[in-house]
């Protein structure tokens, strides 16, 4: 069984925000790309605001007929604002104010007790909590003992070497994420992936066995301007499909 889509519409608010005004609304994306067949929504609320606003998180909780999966970094801010919104998932992410994308998973291993909070406290409130790391036994194990029901591998490393690394490094990355997987699994953690995952590069990473759920944005809003969402959603996960063969 091929891996779900979760779409994640964050560069719909990118491009209103460009103008600060109520066009295009990712809300709408959201709604065209369930229409096409995905399978959930993401939505990254950054501590900056630079593209979702709270506003659209609240519409999205609404009208959201599939999955919502609300990415926030771990503070107490954050925290209880996605408790007060009730998504059906929490992914816990990094936020650096300088990044122009996540450049990398949150290091768990190095907070275990204060996340190890975040993630009773939305699982006290019959939230489901992923967290986005590195594709890294220490993280793996980490993410165990937080109580986390999901790790996110960050695809970012893969996805360059993709595109500009060699043979080696794209079967290198790969690999990581491949056996990482696998402990995942051996450890109860159910696995999701994302970051940089694209039409040409996400058939590696859905043949992989064991990743539930695919996490893509950039690659879907970009290829949406030229042939709208509907076709653009439907182009992915034929792309997805395709891993199955």
């Amino acid at each position: 069984m091929s891996a779900k889509l979760n779409v994640n519409i964050d560069h719909i608010a990118t491009i209103r925000e460009a103008r600060k005004i109520r066009e295009p609304d990712p809300v709408a994306g959201a709604t065209l790309a369930e229409l096409a067949g995905c399978h959930g929504i993401t939505a990254h609320l950054r501590e900056d605001r630079r593209h979702i606003q709270e506003r659209d998180v609240r519409l999205l909780r609404g009208i959201i007929t599939t999955h919502l999966n609300m990415e926030i970094a771990p503070t107490p801010e954050m925290t209880q604002l996605a408790i007060d919104i009730q998504p059906d998932m929490i992914t816990l992410v990094t936020d650096n104010r300088e990044e122009v994308t996540m450049e990398s998973g949150l290091n768990v291993a190095a907070h275990i007790d204060e996340l190890a909070k975040s993630v009773a406290a939305f699982k006290n409130n019959d939230i489901a909590v992923s967290v986005f790391i590195s594709p890294d036994t220490d993280q793996v194990k980490a993410a165990k003992k937080i109580g986390a029901d999901f790790v996110e591998f960050h695809t970012g490393h893969f996805a360059n070497a993709f595109e500009l690394g060699s043979s080696s490094d794209v079967d290198r990355e790969f690999a990581a994420i491949q056996d990482m997987t696998i402990l995942a699994r051996k450890y109860g953690l159910r696995v999701k992936a994302g970051c940089g995952l694209n039409y040409r590069n996400v058939g590696y990473i859905s043949s992989i066995d064991g990743i539930e759920e695919l996490t893509i944005g950039h690659s879907i809003i970009g290829r949406s301007v030229l042939v709208g969402i509907d076709r653009a959603v439907k182009e992915m996960l034929a792309a997805i499909r395709l891993a199955e063969h």
